[in-house]
């Protein structure tokens, strides 16, 4: 029978939920964080603004700054990020590109290991 500490299971959560981070500098690192380590009405408000980015005449800046400051890890952080980017809309998608590909869920494997 196989045991597991509960400080293993939160290893292994972080290696497979883990966030997407990024250096500002040397010493500031924004965390997005993976959509399930969020608050049910997070993870429901981020779902509609995906939604919301793919309809036409849709505000991409508006709907990425909102989602932005809803997955960093923490309201400061997250406006520290947006201010780094400045007005450069194909940065802020690429962020979100970058986030959106990390946190997708893996597709089921036919190895067994």
């Amino acid at each position: 029978m196989a045991s597991y500490s509960l400080d293993d299971i939160r290893t292994a959560t972080e290696a497979k939920y883990g966030s997407t981070d990024i250096k500002l500098s040397e010493d500031k690192v924004v965390r997005l964080l993976n959509p399930l380590r969020l608050p049910k009405t997070k993870r429901d408000r981020l779902s509609a603004l995906q939604g919301e980015l793919e309809k036409d005449g849709a505000d991409q800046e508006q709907l990425l700054t909102e989602a932005v400051l809803l997955i960093a890890e923490g309201e400061s952080k997250g406006k520290a990020l947006l201010k780094a980017v400045g007005d450069d809309l194909a940065m802020l998608a690429c962020i979100f590109e970058t986030y959106a590909g990390g946190t997708q869920a893996g597709e089921a494997s036919a190895s067994r290991d």
